[in-house]
């Protein structure tokens, strides 16, 4: 959808900040505070072209706040980032940490670029740059401001702003952790990849399991035979499906800026995918009808919807029309205010995206921890664990007479790796910040879960400046 001359995701947020307030007993002036943004940094910068001319490049990076540092959120090279995109992001990642308890503030950036235009060359230019300005105005560091990969950025792009930031500091013990989401092999993290589209997976799992939430919507409980529609095939899209088809889903439709798929007896996923990689779109692909504007499958039937492609996309235009039961908001901002409020009177459950998403910084938080110990998790303790399941399966072997084959050792006598602690961790956090979104949501008959995590959020950032004095 493309109202987005009369969309301010900033405002939007705000807006949900008030409405959660209503149900909280908070002082105006904090609640004020918890709502604005600490520092907001605008610059420009210029960018020789390989024709020998040049272009004026806008960058921004937003703190939103400081009631915990460092702050964290994503950089994003888009032709559609704005100071007011970059403010609303920002404010959603400190509500987003503070929901899932990681200790982090909220921060966002961006670049107002298409990246598809520019060659490799350049983009490691531009973002070489874009770190040096971050630097110069103390808007990166371990203990100040953390960045991410976000939209239109990945793993690349976040290597060359540690590489940058390395050379700036060349003595800074925990450089590394200037930044998460990197390769594994510059102290990135086994399992951040997948992380928010397992964070998705998890949190849909974690609804369709409520039993009276599942008879109000009139649909049984479990994944198994459920239809899925997702849109954006990106990282975040892609695993989102993955995990769900893996878990009995059924996914009937995928939607790309460049046209979608639908079938309604289901998707292969992983083959899709291979196809979209190779081709670069969906059409072609020969068991799925293809929908030349892809945005039109938001509106086809299905039980659950997962927009995770770009804010905006769910609006009071299209609202009236969704045919889903379940909204998953894998995306940031996906479904505008007013839009939610139609959904609700139309019996639609909005999994929000404060929480739904919020795998990626959940395990980026793992890869900050892991990059100021220095030490990859599992490390100490795998081999240790590795032994005592083995002493164990002999105990038993010589108690039981029965010998364990080696398919069973393998399975049992393993001590946990990375990835498996890292995935654990993910669970654990995506598991309690539903259930204690939804049992508030009961509580105080609060309509929606998203003002429910709006308040879990409010009270704990307020909670952190009443213990800085700062207010009485």
């Amino acid at each position: 959808m493309t109202d987005q001359i009369n969309f301010n995701l900033f405002q939007e947020v705000c807006g949900f900040v008030d409405e959660a307030a209503m149900y909280l007993d908070i002082h105006p002036g904090l609640l004020d505070q918890i709502k604005q943004c600490n520092s907001i940094y605008k610059f420009n910068f210029p960018l020789r072209n390989p024709d020998g001319t040049y272009q004026v490049l806008t960058g921004f990076r937003v703190q939103h706040s400081h009631h915990k540092l460092p702050v964290k959120g994503g950089i994003r090279y888009s032709e559609l980032v704005n100071e007011d995109e970059v403010k609303g992001l920002a404010a959603l990642m400190t509500f987003k940490c503070a929901l899932v308890s990681v200790p982090f503030g909220g921060g966002k950036g961006g670049v107002q670029i298409d990246p598809r235009k520019y060659t490799d060359e350049q983009l490691e230019r531009i973002t070489r740059r874009y770190t040096t300005e971050l630097i110069n105005k103390n808007f990166i560091g371990p203990a100040i401001d953390v960045p991410a990969p976000d939209y239109g950025t990945s793993a690349r792009e976040m290597a060359w702003i540690v590489d940058t930031y390395r050379t700036f500091y060349p003595s800074a013990v925990n450089a590394s952790g200037c930044v998460t989401g990197k390769p594994i092999h510059i102290q990135g993290i086994k399992g951040r990849t997948e992380a928010t589209g397992m964070g998705v997976y998890i949190g849909i799992r974690e609804a369709v399991s409520d039993t009276e939430d599942m008879k109000r919507l009139g649909l049984n409980t479990g994944l198994a035979g459920k239809k899925v529609i997702v849109q954006g095939f990106g990282n975040v899209g892609y695993h989102s499906a993955l995990y769900l088809q893996e878990a009995g889903a059924i996914i009937c439709g995928i939607a790309e800026w460049n046209g979608g798929l639908y079938n309604e007896d289901g998707l292969n996923v992983k083959a899709l995918k291979e196809y979209h990689s190779l081709k670069k779109t969906l059409k072609g692909f020969e068991k799925g009808k293809f929908v030349e504007q892809g945005n039109d499958l938001l509106t086809f039937p299905c039980d659950i919807l997962i927009p995770a492609a770009l804010e905006n996309q769910i609006t009071a235009i299209n609202a009236g029309k969704v045919q889903a039961k379940i909204i998953g908001e894998a995306a940031n901002g996906p479904v505008t205010k007013e839009a939610e409020s139609i959904l609700t009177e139309k019996n639609v459950l909005v999994i929000p995206d404060m929480y739904l998403n919020a795998g990626g910084v959940t395990v980026s938080y793992f890869e900050w921890l892991k990059n100021l110990s220095r030490v990859s998790f599992g490390k100490l303790e795998k081999r240790y664990e590795m032994r005592k399941y083995e002493k164990l399966l002999n105990n038993i072997e010589e108690v039981t007479g029965h010998s364990f084959n080696p398919e069973q050792r393998l399975l049992i006598a393993r001590g946990a790796s990375e990835q498996d602690l890292v995935l654990s961790g993910l669970e654990e956090t995506m598991v309690n910040a539903y259930h204690a979104m939804n049992g508030l949501r009961k509580q105080k008959n609060i309509r929606t879960l998203r003002t429910a995590g709006f308040s879990i959020a409010i009270e704990r950032i307020a909670a952190s400046y009443l213990s800085m004095g700062i207010f009485p």
